[in-house]
């Protein structure tokens, strides 16, 4: 068993330093290296962590025997043949959302990871969240009872990206989260999305996903609000949830609102025969706000990666876990050029 696992962090842009901070507050891992292509990157990191070598090269780092793992932060595209060649270098690899451009590259990726017998995990950090476990805890107990619909916004100005559309870039977080709560892959999916300011990315999309025993979910994903918003709607058939990620504190309100069809006690006379004798009843009680453990997500989950190297256990969000999300993108991406029209899941 590995007593120290010494990580190289495979670009150093928006996602990467924040890697290299977790990593490097980890007493079993050490930061060894770190690649990017621009020198101010490089020059910030090495200010930042004198310790950690840095270069231009990221196969400075594949090539590294004393390196047990890799971490990459860098745009989708690159993702597959980064991991790929870390994989076959004998390395444990992490790898940033989504974890490929396709599902034929994931599949691959999972099967060279079997085969070699390494760790491959998917940054989906938002099933690291103590909210989101939280939530699962509570869908699971049958607090909410039957799911009916979950509706999610995830909306900001920016960041603009030149390779990939406003699907790919931001839908990965809550395809991740419904996955992780719902432990079902939808049925089929709906997607309408505008391409307002980069010709043929979309900017600005509407996503609908179909699940099995009726539950119906909504995402609102937009580079183009004036607003960062990042918020989950769950009704249910006795109460209903909230979950608001930008809110510093009370992250969850649990609301004992409903509405149930009842059978109707009046004279026939006295209620509408459409109802066929029952009645609505709608239902307001308490708000509960549950605690939620304060523990930066990122943290919890590059803690699990390395626990993941040194012990052997299978990730949380794994190789199959990045692929399922990634079938689901594909079926939106379908979708977006074929008008919105439903796309069934193999």
């Amino acid at each position: 068993m590995i007593k120290l696992a010494n990580i190289g962090v495979i670009g150093c842009g928006y996602w990467g330093p924040n890697l290299i901070r977790n990593f490097s507050q980890i007493k079993d891992c050490k930061v060894l290296w770190c690649a990017d292509l621009r020198d101010e990157r490089l020059q910030h990191i090495k200010e930042a962590y004198p310790s950690v070598q840095t270069t231009k090269s990221y196969m400075d780092i594949i090539n590294d025997k004393n390196v047990d793992a890799v971490a990459i932060a860098t745009p989708v595209s690159l993702h597959f043949g980064q991991a790929k060649k870390a994989l076959e270098s004998g390395k444990h690899v992490l790898v940033e959302k989504p974890i490929t451009s396709n599902s034929k590259d994931a599949e691959e990726l999972i099967r060279i990871a079997e085969k070699s017998k390494k760790i491959l995990m998917v940054d989906h950090t938002f099933e690291y969240s103590p909210a989101v476990n939280k939530i699962k805890e509570i869908i699971d107990s049958n607090e909410l009872g039957k799911i009916f619909t979950i509706d999610m916004i995830r909306v900001n100005l920016g960041l603009f990206q030149k390779d990939i559309n406003v699907v790919w870039d931001l839908a990965p977080h809550d395809i991740s989260i419904l996955l992780f709560l719902l432990r079902k892959m939808p049925l089929s999916v709906r997607a309408d999305g505008v391409d307002f300011v980069q010709k043929g990315i979309e900017d600005d999309a509407h996503l609908a996903l179909k699940f099995p025993d009726k539950v119906m979910a909504h995402m609102h994903v937009s580079w183009l609000d004036p607003l960062k918003i990042r918020k989950v709607t769950i009704v249910g058939n006795r109460k209903m949830l909230v979950y608001d990620d930008t809110a510093q504190n009370e992250k969850i309100k649990i609301y004992d609102k409903g509405v149930n069809l009842e059978k109707n006690s009046l004279p026939r006379d006295e209620y509408y025969s459409t109802w066929e004798g029952f009645k609505l009843v709608y239902r307001s009680g308490d708000v509960n706000i549950p605690r939620i453990e304060e523990k930066e997500p990122l943290s919890i989950m590059c803690r699990h990666f390395i626990d993941c190297i040194k012990t052997g256990k299978k990730p949380i969000s794994n190789g199959n876990s990045g692929l399922n999300v990634i079938r689901v993108i594909e079926a939106m991406q379908e979708s977006l050029k074929n008008n919105g029209a439903e796309v069934h899941l193999k």
